[in-house]
C-alpha cells in the first residue's frame, strides 16, 4: 500500500508519496543497471549519506548521472578514466538547488556502500538506502538540500523500519569521507524530528564487493 505523501517539484520541499516498490513519484527516475534483488526477507533498517560531486568539486554537470547509468565518457575529464568502469549507484541524489532524483527502486538493492558495516552487520547494501548529496568535503550543502533530505527521511521512516542513519564515513571508515566535516548533523537531526545523534554502530570496512 502506499503512503499518503505528495510528490517533489524541482526546488520546492514538498511531501513524498512512495510506490509499492519504492519509487517516489512525481521526481525524475532514471533506470540504473548498478542495482540488483536484495537478499530474500532483507528488511530496510538504514539510511546511509553519502556525497559526491563529478568532476571532483564541479557541480551542476552531467557526470554523476552518466556514473550510475554507466554512460560515462572516459574522456571527458581526466578523472573520469579512473572511475568509468566502476559499477557503483544510489537510490537518490539531491543536487544542489535541491532537484530530486531516482535511480533505484527502494525495494531494490543499489550498489552504494561497497566494503561496509553497521553495527556489526557487513554488506550495507543489502538492508540500506543510499541518499547522495551534490557536494564535497570542502564546501557547505545547501539549505534546499537539508529541507529535502529531511522530507525524504521522513517518507521513508513512515514506509520503511529504519533503525539508524549513517554517513558513508562510518560504515566505511579509512576508505570514505563523505558526507563530509561540513555536512551538519545537528541541523538535519533538528528538520526530521530526531534527538542528538548516538553513538555509532563502531562499523568497519572489513569486506569488499557490493
Amino acid at each position: 500500500m502506499s503512503s499518503s505523501r505528495k510528490g517533489k517539484r524541482r526546488g520546492v520541499a514538498t511531501d513524498f508519496h512512495l510506490t509499492e516498490d519504492g519509487r517516489v513519484e512525481g521526481v525524475p527516475y532514471i533506470a540504473s543497471p548498478h542495482c540488483d534483488d536484495r537478499p530474500a526477507g532483507a528488511a530496510i533498517e538504514l539510511l546511509v549519506i553519502h556525497a559526491i560531486s563529478l568532476p571532483p568539486g564541479e557541480f551542476g554537470g552531467p557526470g554523476i548521472v552518466e556514473l550510475f547509468t554507466r554512460r560515462l565518457d572516459p574522456t571527458a575529464h581526466p578523472y573520469y578514466a579512473t572511475i568509468a568502469t566502476l559499477e557503483v549507484s544510489a537510490h537518490f541524489l539531491i543536487r544542489r538547488d535541491g532537484e530530486l532524483m531516482q535511480f533505484v527502486p527502494c525495494a531494490k538493492r543499489a550498489w552504494h556502500a561497497g566494503a561496509s558495516e553497521w553495527c556489526g552487520r557487513s554488506r550495507c547494501n543489502d538492508f540500506s538506502i543510499g541518499i547522495e548529496l551534490e557536494g564535497s568535503d570542502d564546501v557547505p550543502f545547501e539549505a534546499a538540500q537539508y529541507e529535502v533530505l529531511a522530507q525524504l527521511t521522513r517518507a521513508l521512516q513512515a514506509r520503511y523500519p529504519i533503525a539508524g542513519i549513517a554517513g558513508h564515513s562510518e560504515i566505511a571508515p579509512g576508505r570514505k569521507t563523505d558526507p563530509g566535516p561540513h555536512f551538519d548533523w545537528a541541523r538535519y537531526r533538528g528538520l526530521i524530528g530526531a534527538p542528538p545523534r548516538p553513538p555509532s554502530g563502531h562499523p568497519s570496512s572489513s569486506e569488499e564487493g557490493k
